[in-house]
């Protein structure tokens, strides 16, 4: 990107925001499902449904990336981004994989509750293979973006999401990552959304993610895990 340019430049720290939510809720995820008793459909219904929906969360995440911020980066970003692009999607390639093993196991032991153990392990493949990527990325391609991609680019992948995700599940959504989320980063998300999504969100959305996290983890605050864990 011309350093000449005029247009305001992405603002990655709602990244930071999604890979904290990411890694505090696939960290959890494996020892929710070893803690339901077997047979007990309905905490795993509970969790399962919960689990669902973090893996439609990531997909999506994930597919954004792969379709409008790699092409950018190659395309601008030198020999930096030659370097570690192709590392990008090789981990993306190794998470799908560990996320449709997930996927695969999940139907059944939301039905039956049982067989938890073989589930919980895939989770825990998916979550380390997440992990490893998260941290590579905010310290090799979130610097490149902040050079190479404009914010109007940058607000494309948000918008890639939400274009994919049932409104009725996008203030939880929103809700699970604000809650790690500094103040001043949402407010910029929100910045460019409807009048009464600007409004109304900062409210409802919290709400909706301690009544979920009170089904799920028990608690309305569930432990913080943040954007340095490993």
């Amino acid at each position: 990107m011309n350093q000449n340019h005029r247009e305001a430049m992405a603002d990655v720290r709602d990244m930071y925001m999604a890979h904290s939510a990411l890694r505090r809720e696939f960290s959890l995820l494996p020892q929710l499902v070893r803690d339901v008793t077997p047979g007990d459909t309905r905490r795993a219904e509970v969790v399962g449904a919960h689990a669902e929906m973090l893996c439609h969360i990531l997909h999506l995440h994930h597919e954004g990336e792969d379709l409008l911020l790699w092409p950018l980066l190659l395309e601008r970003g030198g020999a930096q981004a030659t370097a570690i692009v192709p590392t990008m999607e090789a981990q993306h390639h190794a998470i799908e994989d560990a996320h449709a093993a997930v996927v695969a196991l999940l139907p059944q032991w939301r039905r039956t509750g049982r067989d938890g153990e073989q589930l919980a392990d895939a989770l825990e493949q998916l979550r380390s293979a997440l992990i490893e990527h998260m941290a590579l990325e905010e310290k090799e391609i979130l610097p490149l973006a902040e050079r190479h991609v404009t914010a109007r680019e940058w607000m494309r992948l948000g918008e890639h999401g939400m274009s994919k995700s049932s409104k009725k599940q996008l203030p939880l959504a929103f809700g699970l990552a604000m809650y790690e989320g500094d103040p001043a980063v949402v407010k910029a998300v929100l910045a460019h959304a409807p009048l009464p999504a600007r409004l109304l969100m900062p409210i409802i959305a919290p709400r909706l993610f301690a009544n979920h996290a009170r089904r799920v983890h028990g608690t309305a605050t569930p432990p913080r895990i943040g954007a340095t864990a490993n």
